[in-house]
C-alpha cells in the first residue's frame, strides 16, 4: 500500500501527464490515460462499457460528454482543429481518499488556430483562463482519469466596469 504522500505525487504526475499529452497532440497516449472498463476488471465483451466506470468530460462551453467514445471523440476533434496549445497550470491542489483522487487547478491556456489559407503565417494565438476539476481513480496500471470538468473564468472588461463618476 502506498503512502498518502506518494499517492499525491503520483496523482499530480498523472495530472501533469494529461496536460503534456494534450500539448503534444498524442491521441493514443491520451486515450490510455482515461479509465476503461478493463481497468476496473470488467470484461467489455460481457458488459456494456457505458454501465461500468462511466467517464465524463465537460470542455468550456460544451455540454457534458459521457462514455469513452464521446469523451475521446471530443479530444480527437480538439486535437485535429488546434494548431498549438500550451497549458500553464497554477493553483494545483490534490486530494486523495482511498482509490479516488481529486485535482483542482487553473489552466492558463495559450492556443493557436489554423493558419490563414494560402499563407505560411501561424494562426492567431489566444489566451484563456479556465478552472478545472480532474477526478482520478487508482487502477493496477496507475491513476487514470475518471472525469474532467473545465469552466472558463469570466473577467470584467473595461466596458463592463461601473462608472463611479458623479452624474
Amino acid at each position: 500500500m502506498s503512502t498518502a504522500h506518494t499517492d499525491v505525487e503520483q496523482v499530480e504526475q498523472a495530472n501533469t501527464t494529461f496536460y503534456e499529452t494534450m500539448e503534444r497532440g498524442d491521441f493514443e497516449e491520451l486515450s490510455s490515460l482515461w479509465l476503461a472498463p478493463s481497468d476496473l476488471g470488467v470484461d467489455e465483451q460481457y458488459h456494456d462499457p457505458a454501465d461500468v466506470g462511466v467517464i465524463s468530460c465537460v470542455h468550456p462551453g460544451w455540454p457534458v460528454l459521457t462514455g469513452r467514445g464521446e469523451v475521446l471523440r471530443s479530444y480527437a476533434l480538439i486535437m485535429a482543429n488546434t494548431e498549438y496549445i500550451q497549458f500553464f497550470l497554477t493553483d494545483v491542489h490534490v486530494s486523495v481518499t482511498g482509490d479516488t483522487a481529486l485535482v483542482t487547478c487553473t489552466e492558463n491556456i495559450l492556443s493557436g488556430g489554423p493558419a490563414p489559407e494560402d499563407s505560411d503565417e501561424l494562426g492567431p494565438l489566444v489566451g484563456q483562463l479556465v478552472v478545472a476539476t480532474n477526478l482520478f481513480r487508482r487502477t493496477p496500471d496507475g491513476w487514470k482519469l475518471w472525469s474532467h470538468h473545465a469552466s472558463p473564468v469570466l473577467t470584467e472588461s473595461d466596458d463592463e466596469e461601473e462608472d463611479d463618476s458623479p452624474t
